[in-house]
């Protein structure tokens, strides 16, 4: 049985963590670099872990590792040996797993939660990129050729011990037929699929989410299907769409609800804490089973996000 299957069988919603770039410039982290927030792994990988025991701490029960935009080319691109790079990849796992470990060795941390999931971040081809892509999804690439980028990757997190792999952020359905194909290359993995949406009902690239879903609704290894990276404000429409075309755990995680302005790299507005948890409440009453946050949110959006989720009446049986 995949560990989301099970987990919900005994639990009503998993909570998933925060935005990791988000802390790390909160904690004085310059992430202005093609490398993001993977470029913290070479220079500061004790803050990384840092991170991911305070979103545990506060109620998290899936962490997201900091391998969104590390890859054997993009730390290559940097002049790091290909060992190194791959040494990198490794390191994202382990520092959640220690956190976890952390975590876990403290009695009062283990009342009423589950031994928290640590999912290795499988981000898009234009992560890597580092030129929007990643929100357009108009990559020159095959199928074929999508496969053979993200393979040497997807071996490193799994042979680190990730208990599940988070392939995010996915702005076309021809990137996750890619990674679902790749999936089959190692018969014991499992992973969430999480598209990145343009509107109510469409991925960036243009696909239908619902139709996205139908097809993973046939593939064994994906064990959650929906939304990251998202407005808010689209995500009842796409839990939705999603669950009216699958059956496997929709996975949400948006942004804070603040906009973000590509041409001067900065966020408007404010999103409230409490505000984020209360949308989660119509996200769950409308399917969504996986719930955390993506870009800005914080250790206190997934706080409030958890007080909500621990008051929920457990699962009936068989559902």
């Amino acid at each position: 049985m995949n560990p989301i299957t099970e987990l919900l069988q005994q639990f009503p919603v998993l909570v998933l963590d925060g935005a990791l770039a988000t802390e790390l410039e909160r904690r004085g982290c310059d992430l202005r670099d093609p490398l993001w927030s993977a470029k913290i792994l070479i220079e500061a990988p004790e803050i990384i872990r840092q991170v991911h025991l305070d979103y545990f701490r506060a109620g998290a029960d899936v962490a997201t590792t900091a391998s969104y935009q590390a890859t054997v080319e993009g730390f290559t691109r940097r002049g790091l040996s290909r060992k190194e790079s791959l040494e990198l990849l490794r390191r994202s796992v382990r520092l959640a797993l220690e956190a976890r470990d952390v975590f876990w060795q403290e009695p009062a941390n283990r009342a009423g939660r589950p031994r928290p999931l640590v999912a290795a971040s499988v981000g898009p081809y234009g992560a890597f990129l580092a030129d929007g892509s990643e929100y357009r999804g108009d990559y020159p690439l095959s199928e074929a050729e999508l496969m053979d980028f993200h393979r040497v990757r997807m071996t490193a997190l799994l042979e680190a011990g990730a208990d599940l792999l988070a392939c995010e952020t996915l702005p076309c359905f021809a990137e996750a037929r890619a990674l679902v194909r790749l999936l089959a290359e190692f018969p014991g993995a499992n992973a969430w699929i999480s598209f990145s949406a343009r509107d109510e009902a469409h991925l960036c690239h243009g696909e239908a989410l619902a139709e996205c879903a139908a097809w993973l609704d046939d593939q064994p290894q994906v064990v959650a299907v929906g939304v990251n990276c998202t407005a808010p404000r689209y995500v009842p429409a796409l839990v939705l769409a999603a669950r009216a075309a699958t059956r496997k755990p929709i996975v949400v995680y948006p942004n804070s609800g603040e906009i973000y302005h590509a041409e001067n790299h900065r966020w408007e507005g404010t999103a409230t804490c409490t505000a984020f948890a209360a949308e989660a409440e119509r996200w769950y009453v409308n399917g969504a089973r996986l719930i955390g946050g993506c870009c800005r949110t914080t250790p206190d959006h997934i706080r409030a996000l958890a007080v909500w989720a621990r008051r929920l009446p457990p699962p009936k049986a068989g559902r």
